[in-house]
């Protein structure tokens, strides 16, 4: 802990991996591009996976398991698929010491393997709607990686549903895209804007993507989740079909959705600092830490004893612990958890056990300011509060962030500076060509084409014709 996080005025790149590496969320793997996800950031993605499973599961899905190879003819099926993963695939030609008599694909994303599983489960409308997720891993061959955001390997959830009708199926695209709000917002304290893709930016093989992004800590947008409906294009590709009321054989509508370990990172971009993590309370693996503080080996025995009382009292409540370790002192300890983005550290020391008191010192407020004393007898109602202002605090903090990084330019020259320095919320009229000359001169994309719009029309920010609605761009990972 004696290392320095690099400021993130300094190189916010650097800051960001000397977090991941210093409070020991990640390292780099023997294999380019991989990582090893170590306990604590792997607690944290529990964490992760907790609160979004329990709401898919509230919304009648399932979970499976559907395997890692995928036979290359059936990435091959659908056309655009195809084309949008090509770059990205790993493939295997050799088992067992042999030639394989047909290459496998080690996934990228399931909708293949899993619509091929559906043709053999479906059959009748009576076996509609099917909603089933898995939690795995995916490989994606990544040129340019970091780590939780872009890695060739990474872990994630992805949700695919099959459905009697179109209707059914765009509201089940739409419910889970707010299943990821809700979970950005309550769990994450991360704020986002729910929105449409551009054609350009949809998943290959979708006919319309959603998807919700946020703004990071250096301005830039990433993508936190998204949620694609598929139409038929899968169902005819593999022919998932079913006898409807009338008899009549009609193909399923489907959906898919997911999101993944680049959660982690989100997290970390939106509100860590200069001092390391600072982890909403609600997905913290540990949210209270508790520090002895004596002088003399004589004090040792009474502070450890109210140490592991207050630990007691809040042990059914909260994710607590203790560190007693003696070999470091407290303010190495302090230091520790700071970096670690625990969101609430409790300290006792000799003076504290005789006024019946702890202090308690938020890692989202700076030194004093997060800092005051408590007495026993209210500690576990302190504990409680304290822990949903934290949340409070860092989901309006990033709020008033994005809200103060996001401009509305009123020329084209105005637009090239905002998209450098945050989003442009501006008209765009629909043409992929002003949007690939966009992303030409600035490297700027639309993120999304926000959900709630505001009535009226305007002028594209780029060519001037009229537009229907408006865009947010940005740079983005």
């Amino acid at each position: 802990m004696t290392a320095k996080v690099t400021p993130r005025s300094e190189d916010y790149s650097r800051w960001y991996t000397d977090v991941i590496q210093m409070a020991e969320l990640a390292d780099y793997a023997p294999v380019k591009g991989c990582m090893v996800i170590r306990p604590y950031g792997y607690a944290l993605w529990e964490n992760i996976k907790e609160g979004l499973d329990r709401r898919f599961k509230a919304t009648g899905h399932v979970n499976a398991y559907f395997p890692l190879f995928i036979p290359l003819s059936f990435i091959q099926k659908e056309a655009e698929h195809v084309a949008g993963f090509s770059p990205e695939l790993a493939i295997v030609t050799i088992g067992g010491g042999k030639e394989l008599e047909e290459p496998l694909v080690v996934r990228p994303t399931s909708e293949t393997i899993i619509g091929y599983m559906y043709s053999r489960w479906i059959r009748s409308y009576r076996d509609l709607p099917l909603l089933i997720n898995q939690w795995a891993n995916v490989v994606r061959w990544e040129m340019r990686t970091r780590l939780f955001l872009r890695t060739t390997e990474f872990l994630w959830q992805e949700g695919h549903t099959a459905h009697a009708t179109a209707e059914e199926a765009q509201e089940e695209t739409l419910r889970m895209l707010n299943v990821y709000t809700e979970f950005a917002v309550e769990d994450a304290a991360i704020p986002v804007i729910p929105g449409r893709k551009s054609e350009s930016e949809k998943f290959a093989g979708a006919v319309t993507s959603y998807t919700i992004e946020a703004m990071m800590g250096d301005f830039r947008a990433l993508q936190s989740g998204t949620s694609h409906f598929l139409g038929q294009n899968f169902a005819r590709a593999f022919d998932i079909k079913f006898l409807d009321e009338n008899n009549e054989l009609q193909y399923a509508w489907t959906t898919s959705w997911g999101l993944s370990t680049r959660m982690v990172g989100g997290i970390v971009m939106v509100h860590g600092d200069d001092q390391g993590l600072v982890l909403p309370p609600r997905l913290a693996p540990i949210q209270v830490v508790i520090v002895p503080i004596w002088m003399e080996d004589t004090q040792r025995s009474r502070v450890l004893e109210k140490v592991f009382q207050v630990e007691g009292m809040l042990r059914d409540q909260v994710r607590v612990k203790v560190d007693a370790r003696e070999e470091y002192s407290p303010g190495w300890k302090f230091n520790e958890w700071e970096m670690r983005g625990v969101p609430l550290r409790i300290e006792i020391g000799p003076k504290d056990v005789e006024r019946e008191q702890v202090t308690l010192a938020r890692r989202d407020l700076p030194g004093r300011e997060g800092k005051r004393t408590v007495p026993m007898s209210t500690l576990t109602g302190e504990v409680t509060e304290t822990m949903r202002a934290i949340q409070a605090n860092l989901y309006q903090r990033a709020l008033e962030f994005r809200q103060a990084h996001t401009y509305d330019p009123a020329d084209y020259h105005e637009f090239k500076e905002a998209v450098q320095n945050g989003f442009a919320f501006s008209w765009w009229c629909g043409s992929a060509e002003c949007e690939a000359q966009i992303k030409e001169d600035t490297k700027a994309t639309i993120r999304c084409i926000p959900l709630e719009q505001e009535a009226g029309r305007g002028r594209c920010i780029y060519c001037g014709r009229e537009a229907q609605e408006r865009a947010i761009f940005g740079r983005a990972y």
